[in-house]
């Protein structure tokens, strides 16, 4: 028996792939297993090559795997593309109707299974996708109850008639292969799971629930890859909360009317990828200026125009924490598994009050999209803060004076109001402006209301804003990275450790203000330091270079081809150096 499985179905986009990824992997979390997925999709709605791969464990894993071990194919583009990935003994799951082959040079194992005919005679093509995960499922031995359940959520809302057909295509898929190979497949026996219950969802999905945890109740946004799934989970959720979200004519409109609910005192948010994000920069300077609070998700993608909307990338750092024009206290976090996606929105919403600042959280493709299993959350820990707003009756100015809503404070922080609170009425404007809100052009008030916002934020450090793993005692070899490279990276260590090669591995969550501080320590004691990230010009490393130093220890890995880090790759790199 095997402790994991690599499992991933291949063919042209629109024929079925994500459903029939979406029934098998839910019957699987069903089980108790662990599991990490990731999507290889075109930026086009039908045709081109997708697939969906998803690893199958019995322990915790964040990382999707080196080789492959059941590869179901709708067409010989697909086998052709994936099947090196096969490892020896390996298996193709193949539509008989293209007379699969298998390429030179690959060991596999192939059962061509009549899965368009099979459908058809059940009365529809359609239904190909269901025949296919019933004969892989049927190969690995699973309990077949377990697998129709699925198939009847997936299917309930269509009728009885529509579930039984289906559970039909999964038997016959099943029956079919069965015959061929004998029975299920000894050498991909899994083990058993431990059968309890996990989340499993995408980090755009934990990023939408943590909004509603934390308060949000409107979310303004226009549509765009990968961030378009938190504005459709939202529109599911947020209005059994009393929310609701719009979806505006552009991301101009989106972050401006964000700015402007949230001055009304309502948590709002919008999201978005690398070119919704630059039409939002001189909005995001109006947050910064006028004290306003404002929470964006920023799902990076390939760059840079259109890009690689659909392809892994980590490039937008710079723009982050530069874009805006003008200098402007913000606050990028950069959320690395499921949980911190979930609990980083509700400390976004928290911060982006208590400083009255915008605060954007970044994830990159494959943490807003690549579906994992996730522990129970924790929502005791949920605690709303909302800062220095006044909620108490305030007390009539004297000599009709306005409020001072950008008072100068030992902190920085001045009170703020909701519009309307009687004695509470300021000047709200984009220019520079004295106490009250008035616009300003004072050389020695332009100082001091700089200095009050830009060192708002000098003493900020989110939870774990640097996140350590690996030994507890000092490395020679410390690797830093962002993101959802996290997993990938412990991998590799393990297995560098298998051979005596100790590494640290810091996860640098708090983008800006940069922690100095947390960070130096660990760079101080390492030999060599290798920054990992998904991008071209090492956005990451020159960060730290520019923070904190070490630049003759620094060592760029660098991977910009749209595909996520795979763990041989960093345990290479890493072996190479040692």
């Amino acid at each position: 028996m095997i402790s994991q499985l690599s499992w991933k179905i291949g063919g042209q986009q629109g024929e079925g792939v994500e459903s029939t990824d979406r029934i098998f992997s839910t019957a699987l979390n069903r089980l108790g297993y662990y599991l990490y997925g990731y999507r290889h999709f075109s930026s086009r709605i039908k045709g081109g090559h997708t697939n969906n791969k998803i690893r199958i464990s019995t322990k915790p894993i964040r990382a999707i795997s080196d080789d492959l071990d059941i590869l179901v194919a709708f067409d010989q583009e697909s086998v052709d593309l994936n099947a090196k990935e096969l490892r020896a003994g390996g298996v193709i799951v193949a539509d008989a109707k293209f007379n699969p082959t298998v390429p030179e040079g690959v060991s596999a194992q192939l059962f061509a299974v009549p899965i368009t005919a099979i459908a058809e005679e059940l009365g529809t093509s359609l239904m190909k996708n269901m025949v296919a995960s019933g004969a892989s499922w049927a190969l690995l031995g699973l309990p077949m109850e377990v697998f129709n359940q699925a198939v009847q959520e997936e299917f309930g809302r269509k009728g009885a008639a529509v579930v039984e057909k289906n559970i039909e295509a999964v038997k016959r898929g099943g029956d079919f292969v069965l015959a061929q190979a004998g029975g299920p497949l000894e050498a991909f026996k899994l083990e058993e799971a431990d059968g309890k219950q996990k989340l499993f969802m995408i980090g755009n999905e934990a990023m939408g629930l943590g909004s509603i945890a934390a308060g949000c109740r409107l979310m303004s946004a226009y549509p765009i890859t990968p961030a378009s799934e938190v504005m459709e989970y939202l529109i599911k959720k947020l209005p059994k909360f009393g929310g609701t979200v719009i979806q505006t004519e552009d991301e101009i409109a989106a972050v401006t009317m964000a700015i402007g609910a949230n001055y009304g005192g309502v948590r709002t948010m919008t999201a978005s990828a690398g070119p919704g994000l630059s039409l939002m920069m001189e909005a995001i300077g109006l947050s910064g200026m006028t004290e306003t609070p404002l929470v964006i998700i920023d799902t990076q993608r390939g760059g840079p125009s259109t890009g690689l909307p659909t392809k892994q990338e980590q490039s937008d750092i710079n723009a982050l924490i530069y874009g805006t024009h003008g200098e402007i206290p913000k606050v990028v976090i950069a959320p690395s598994t499921i949980e911190e996606c979930f609990y980083d929105m509700i400390e976004a919403f928290n911060i982006a009050e208590t400083y009255q600042v915008p605060v954007i959280v970044a994830t990159d493709l494959q943490l807003s999209l690549g579906k994992q299993s996730c522990e129970q959350l924790d929502y005791d820990r949920i605690a709303i803060e909302r800062g220095k707003l006044v909620t108490e009756e305030l007390e009539p100015r004297e000599d009709n004076k306005l409020f001072p809503r950008y008072a100068f404070t030992e902190d920085g922080i001045s009170p703020r109001v909701l519009p309307g609170a009687k004695h509470g009425i300021h000047h709200v404007t984009g220019v520079e402006h004295d106490q009250e809100g008035r616009p300003s052009e004072s050389a020695v008030n332009r100082r001091k209301m700089m200095d009050k916002r830009l060192g708002k934020l000098s003493q900020l450090r989110i939870t774990d804003a640097v996140k350590a793993d690996g030994p507890s005692e000092p490395a020679d070899l410390l690797v830093v990275s962002m993101g959802s490279t996290g997993g990938t990276i412990n991998e590799a260590q393990a297995r560098l450790a298998q051979e005596g090669i100790a590494t640290k591995h810091i996860t640098v969550r708090q983008m800006h203000p940069f922690p100095n501080d947390l960070i130096e320590p660990y760079l101080q004691r390492a030999k060599q330091v290798v920054v990992l990230e998904n991008n071209a010009t090492g956005q990451l490393a020159n960060l730290i270079k520019q923070n904190v130093g070490y630049h003759d220890k620094i060592v760029n890995l660098l991977k910009y081809d749209g595909t996520p880090f795979l763990p041989s790759e960093i345990y290479n790199a890493c072996k190479e150096l040692n």
